[in-house]
């Protein structure tokens, strides 16, 4: 991975291109620890791209086809790597730009998913293509891609492991936008010029509160809900808000 921290934005690529930024253990401890880095009260984004012609081609199919684990160790594995990767960032505290620059595969697809925010080249594709190599979809996708794009269009990408395009992929709900390949850095520009004036700590208590209410009872998200709302009253953030919109 390569980690860059510039203007309050950390940008996180991955820097295998030679393998279409597959995920190795190694690569995917270097995300979570990427993500996990990112202090609120610093940054306002963290966007997340890959070298070269892709996103990420999910997981590395090679690394693979070399193990020879009980299921009690891949499941350790799994834990410590992308599970890690999920849990950081839907517990980070600033939002998360998918950047995706090429094909999302696999694992790929899934980082988009548990993105807060994702944009798309308008040559990538995506493919939900654990089914192929004889895998249940990870990296949380069995959880998120129902809540995003609808139970039997998640179950129509998992079960057919089939390729879509970005067009698509933003008709579904899978990314935000798809846009031609040399606007895509513009794009993503002009989403963290919006972040940059928002609060932070704000953005944090929003996704906390939407995240931690998934699956819950109503009333209970309700509870919630309000438990979040009363701490952002007491931020700083939310009394210059309301000074600069009474001034306006």
């Amino acid at each position: 991975m390569i980690v860059e921290d510039e203007n309050g934005v950390r940008t996180v690529t991955f820097d295998r291109p030679e393998s279409l930024n597959a995920f190795t253990v190694d690569a995917a401890k270097s995300l979570a620890d990427a993500i996990d880095g990112v202090d609120p009260d610093g940054y306002d984004a963290i966007v997340l791209t890959g070298e070269g012609d892709a996103f990420s081609a999910g997981g590395d199919l090679e690394a693979m086809a070399e193990r020879d684990e009980t299921p009690k160790e891949s499941l350790d594995r799994l834990s410590e790597t992308l599970g890690r990767v999920v849990e950081a960032a839907l517990t980070s505290e600033v939002p998360i730009v998918a950047k995706v620059n090429g094909d999302a595969v696999g694992a790929g697809l899934a980082v988009t998913a548990v993105c807060d925010f994702a944009y798309a080249a308008d040559s990538a594709s995506f493919s939900c293509a654990f089914a192929r190599v004889g895998l249940v979809p990870d990296t949380g996708g069995t959880f998120l891609l129902p809540q995003l794009i609808g139970l039997r269009t998640a179950k129509r990408l998992a079960l057919t492991a089939e390729f879509i395009s970005a067009a698509d992929a933003a008709d579904i709900g899978l990314i935000n936008e798809a846009v031609p390949d040399d606007d895509l850095e513009a794009a993503v520009d002009d989403l963290l010029e919006t972040l940059r004036k928002r609060p932070t700590a704000t953005l944090g208590l929003t996704k906390r509160a939407i995240h931690e209410n998934m699956g819950r009872y109503w009333r209970e998200a309700l509870d919630h809900e309000l438990l979040t709302q009363s701490l952002a009253y007491g931020t700083p953030e939310h009394e210059d808000g309301v000074n600069a919109f009474l001034e306006r």
